[in-house]
């Protein structure tokens, strides 16, 4: 099985030229050398000035970081070749999964620093596993957080109260759309963007683990996501007019120039708003999608996880190079210069547009993307813009457990397996 697995996940490899090579090893000057690639290219500055600090104070590593375009698939394909970087800095979506299912990655249990991670985030990772796997694989490093971002100065202007229940957020959309101000801006163009409401309603309405409970046989997604499509149609109506016609770009610009109050999107948006709109006084609460406000959860996966690879001869230079990202210094500078969340526990200064969820992190009370367990294959961004032109919930939910036995009979029969036998 752990091979179908591995030709499954090749599938999704697109052939792409060899742009990096691994250097494991020692260099002609004998200092160890690591290499790590990362798939956060918007990141390449602040990584580069964390290489060369790196390589200004260690005199027995040297460590190159690469932060190619398409990372993902440059991985891939070398992972073909047997050519494999001593780290790689992933997210925490169905590619970690598949790389764990292909023995890509080491174990990295008795890494010390892991003692230092908020353990919902490590809870998340070990919850990405498509089987219980012995041992931890993944060192989270950053997380985002997505639910609604608000115009501040706006809220305290007009003395809107931030809503806890669903029934709050309506009401607060129909006193916002009677003061003449449009309540919020979608930019549903782009399909992915119709997955930023879809993760944050559905985290506190399905099932954590919905996923693997529907590859298990013990429930399916017509009854676990009825609620959850029937009030992404009901956010619909407190959105521009033809949601469709704008991208994510046009509704950053749009909520930057103060045209909405709202906008159902995830910290990862700040940096092209404030491109827009340097000044804009932004927070952000989590999405309240059930009139129950003590199940309010905060949408947050990690965004960026450091992984040794199982072929890397350097595990301990490995370990030192992440130790040195976990700095707390260094972290701190990585976190400034994305508006990210730390995964490490500490006294970390946070951007101040996730006021509103500070105490969801400090406590831990989080849950993953729902679509981190989707297949890419299944375009389930696609289906949601789909939904939301149409609007035929019963077609929707036919179609997402049509597709998902499709493009996960491999899984199913894999968890199915290991259920039998355990």
């Amino acid at each position: 099985m752990k091979r179908k697995m591995f030709s499954l996940f090749l599938a999704c490899a697109l052939p792409a030229p060899l742009l990096l090579s691994g250097c494991g090893g020692q260099n002609n000057s004998g200092k160890i050398e690591i290499e790590l690639v990362h798939y956060k290219p918007e990141a390449v500055d602040v990584f580069e000035a964390l290489e060369e600090k790196f390589n200004s104070t260690h005199d027995n590593i040297h460590l190159t970081i690469e932060s190619p375009n398409d990372a993902m698939t440059i991985l891939k394909t070398r992972f073909v070749r047997d050519d494999y970087p001593d780290i790689i800095g992933i997210g925490g979506d169905i590619n970690y999964s598949y790389f764990i299912d292909s023995n890509i990655l080491a174990d990295v249990s008795d890494y010390a620093g892991l003692a230092d991670i908020n353990q919902g985030y490590v809870d998340i990772l070990e919850g990405l596993e498509f089987v219980p796997t012995e041992g931890t694989f993944g060192i989270p490093y950053v997380a985002n957080a997505a639910g609604i971002l608000y115009n501040r100065e706006m809220f305290k202007e007009h003395g809107w109260e931030i809503p806890t229940t669903w029934d709050e957020l309506i009401a607060l959309c129909e006193q916002i759309q009677s003061e003449g101000i449009l309540p919020f801006y979608f930019g549903f163009k782009d399909t992915w963007t119709c997955l930023a409401p879809w993760n944050a309603i559905a985290v506190d309405l399905a099932p954590a683990d919905v996923c693997k409970q529907v590859n298990s046989g013990s429930t399916n997604f017509t009854d676990e996501y009825r609620e959850v499509a029937e009030k992404m149609l009901q956010l619909l109506d407190y959105g521009e007019e033809g949601p469709f016609a704008y991208d994510y770009n046009s509704a950053c610009t749009a909520f930057a120039n103060g045209e909405a109050a709202m906008y159902t999107i995830g910290s990862y948006a700040i940096p092209q708003i404030k491109s827009v709109n340097p000044d804009m006084d932004i927070d952000s609460f989590v999405m309240p999608a059930s009139n129950d406000k003590d199940g309010n959860t905060l949408n947050s996966g990690v965004d960026l996880q450091f992984c040794v690879t199982e072929a890397s001869p350097n595990k301990e230079a490995a370990y030192e190079v992440i130790d040195f990202l976990l700095d707390d210094e260094n972290l701190q500078a990585y976190l400034d210069d994305q508006n990210a969340v730390p995964c490490k526990s500490g006294e970390f200064t946070l951007a101040p547009n996730l006021d509103g969820m500070k105490d969801y992190i400090a406590s831990g009370n989080m849950t993953d993307y729902q679509d981190h367990y989707y297949p890419s294959e299944m375009a389930v961004d696609a289906q949601i813009q789909t939904l939301l032109i149409e609007k035929d919930v019963d077609a929707f939910l036919a179609k997402f457990d049509k597709d998902w036995a499709r493009y996960n009979r491999d899984i199913i029969r894999m968890v199915q397996e290991y259920e039998a036998q355990h």
